[in-house]
């Protein structure tokens, strides 16, 4: 890549939904349905652990607010949230506790 180039971003972020019980499966469907989101847990008391990837902040604000705006979803609380350069973010890291 040219050094003249921008970089291009990868935004990540993590959310914990809680939901309303009866509403769990239909709000697991929608949000596993939107591009680069991933739902990684869920309990039968309706919490679910989301993580979303997007090229934009724009578009990760569009998809939280999506997210917050499902029937059934009492709450989307931020958790983390990352932006860096897509070759940094898939840089292979070495693992401290398991030697190669």
């Amino acid at each position: 890549m040219d050094a003249s180039q921008p970089s291009e971003l990868i935004h990540i972020a993590s959310l914990v939904v809680h939901a309303l019980p009866r509403h769990v499966q239909e709000v697991i469907a929608i949000i596993a349905a939107l591009p680069g989101a991933q739902v990684h847990a869920a309990s039968a008391a309706g919490k679910l652990v989301v993580t979303l990837e997007a090229d934009s902040d724009s578009t990760m604000l569009e998809q939280i607010g999506t997210i917050q705006r499902l029937d059934g979803v009492l709450t989307a609380a931020l958790v983390y949230q990352c932006a860096d350069r897509r070759e940094a973010m898939e840089e292979e890291v070495a693992d401290a506790y398991r030697p190669t």
